[in-house]
């Protein structure tokens, strides 16, 4: 408890440095390149396309089941899961790669560890938000308008935050003790792609793999960005048991992070 305390309360008296790192790290990424900052909208955009193009076919164009029973077409329901998806797969792997790459750096530095992965996670959250006014905009295009629902994004969003660090937490540190874990990481979130109600309905199936798909947390958390964007209920209390479940598993996610970080970071350069 009491390193979970600790973590939290460097994220709030670092905040303002956060916010300045994670702008400095949106910009140096894409410096050299002639678009700059726009290839992080233009590389996701580019594969949303893809996916759609050949999931689309596969299924025949089929129309999309939604939480609520009502269809939806494929391109709203992959855009509005995907935009989360390209989110936590590109924080989480930076975030776990983090504190690794700077290490030498930040033992010359007077400030925690434990905000490397957070400003990590919000040079990429800005591209998140982008995606989220892209995605609202190509709704209304296709008739699916604003609706009171998009009020939940006001939880949706601080609770993705919250897992996504969560888990940079615990893997910025695992990553360092044994590098191969960065490798396993990024292996596993690929294959978890197929996993996740983002590119088929894989919740639909029911059974045990059913099942299974509904445990893994990014199932809550894209049906809730689906939920807000379609406009087809406040998902979070419509499926209180579930909210329960996510913010369970989240908070033992993030008391090992804090644990395991607060245990280790003095020995970080050890690793090396």
């Amino acid at each position: 408890m009491k390193s979970m305390i600790n973590i939290l309360q460097e994220q709030q008296q670092y905040f303002y440095l956060v916010r300045r790192l994670s702008v400095y790290e949106l910009r140096s990424k894409n410096r050299n390149n002639f678009l700059g900052s726009l290839w992080e909208i233009i590389n996701p955009l580019i594969q949303l396309l893809i996916y759609w193009f050949v999931f689309q076919n596969v299924r025949q164009h089929a129309d999309m089941t939604l939480s609520n029973g009502a269809t939806a077409p494929y391109f709203y329901w992959l855009l509005a899961g995907f935009i989360l998806w390209m989110f936590f797969y590109k924080a989480t792997i930076d975030g776990s790669n983090s504190i690794y790459h700077r290490i030498r750096m930040l033992s010359k530095m007077n400030f925690p560890m434990s905000v490397v992965p957070t400003y990590v996670m919000f040079s990429s959250f800005y591209v998140h938000l982008v995606m989220i006014a892209i995605a609202i905009f190509m709704f209304n295009l296709g008739g699916l308008y604003v609706n009171i629902y998009y009020v939940q994004f006001l939880y949706f969003i601080p609770a993705t935050l919250f897992f996504i660090f969560s888990l940079s937490l615990i893997m910025s540190t695992v990553s360092i003790i044994i590098r191969d874990a960065h490798m396993l990481l990024n292996a596993v979130l690929r294959m978890l792609l197929y996993l996740s109600p983002v590119l088929w309905e894989i919740g639909s199936l029911g059974g045990k793999i059913g099942m299974l798909a509904k445990l893994n947390p990014l199932y809550y958390l894209i049906e809730g960005y689906r939920s807000a964007l379609f406009g087809t209920g406040w998902y979070a209390i419509e499926h209180s048991m579930y909210t329960l479940y996510f913010w369970g598993l989240t908070l033992v996610l993030f008391a090992i992070g804090a644990s395991i970080h607060t245990k280790f970071r003095r020995h970080f350069v050890d690793f090396l």
